[in-house]
């Protein structure tokens, strides 16, 4: 059994964790805050982008764009967003395994032919680890989003898809549902998936919003629909950091609660430890006095 000292020790130990991982999820809890309030100002910009162009598409099915054929998927691009720091329960482990998952599904490709694009060192160092080639340094973007970052990236998939030395582009991220629950996705940014912009509400599938174009329908969709690709990383961009705060908020949390318990046993053993000596003294003296007596 573990002396009181040592027992002593352990609880002071704990409980100076435990402000450490309080202090910890009050930071992720402000920068969660940040985080929902970014993406809450976004995301009506993206919806209504995807709205103007599914919109534009609709009315004219005889159009024809680079972003929406779909080909023959020789080589492919894969996005993954993970984060630059741990301790943030299984975020960094799940967007790991999903990127292996869609790396494995695309291997009979060979290795030149799968271009890696991890933002986070988290995923970039897994990466690494695995013997595989980034497509580049992306950690600053991880720590803090940033529109013109997103808008290099995507213009350089973008360029590397029209000019088709990329058929397929994938983005894996966690999708931001509420502090609890952030939902890992794995999805296709180009080709453009056109049912992607469908509405859900069946009210507004009734109405044809009736455009006056101007200079012409081919000049502003080839406009446009690059800049509905770039709101859409940037959007899975800030899900993945919201995400990122979110798991780290719940998994100190959780680290929290479990040094309270912990301190509790520890408090127990204490108590039990002390009554042992105290008693094992009292027998002592007991056994002492008897022995003078006889």
């Amino acid at each position: 059994m573990a002396s009181l000292k040592e027992i002593k020790n352990r609880i002071g130990s704990v409980r100076s964790t435990k402000k450490i991982t309080s202090a910890m999820k009050m930071i992720a809890s402000s920068k969660l805050h940040k985080a929902q309030a970014a993406i809450n100002n976004f995301l009506p910009y993206q919806a209504k982008l995807d709205a103007i162009l599914t919109n534009l598409l609709s009315s004219d099915t005889g159009y024809d764009s680079p972003f929406t054929q779909t080909r023959e998927v020789k080589r492919v691009a894969i996005v993954a967003f993970a984060s630059n720091s741990s301790l943030c329960g299984a975020y960094n482990a799940n967007v790991i395994k999903e990127f292996n998952t869609t790396y494995s599904k695309y291997s009979a490709l060979g290795r030149d032919n799968i271009l890696i694009y991890p933002v986070g060192k988290k995923i970039a160092d897994a990466v690494k680890k695995q013997g595989l080639i980034s497509q580049g340094d992306y950690r600053e973007m991880a720590e803090k989003p940033s529109y013109p970052l997103v808008q290099d990236l995507a213009k350089d998939l973008i360029k590397k898809y029209i000019d088709k030395e990329i058929d397929e582009v994938v983005l894996i991220y966690h999708h931001f549902i509420s502090t609890g629950s952030q939902k890992l996705r794995n999805v296709l940014l180009l080709p453009f998936d056109l049912s992607h912009n469908q509405p859900d509400n069946s009210a507004n599938n009734n109405t044809q919003t009736d455009y006056i174009l101007e200079p012409s329908k081919e000049e502003i969709l080839e406009s446009l629909i690059p800049t509905v690709l770039y709101s859409r990383l940037y959007a899975a961009l800030l899900d993945a950091n919201a995400s990122e705060h979110a798991a780290r908020t719940v998994a100190m949390q959780i680290a929290s609660d479990n040094a309270d318990e912990l301190v509790q046993d520890l408090i127990i053993q204490y108590n039990k430890s002390r009554q042992q000596a105290v008693t094992n003294q009292l027998l002592d003296i007991i056994g002492g006095a008897s022995a003078l007596q006889g």
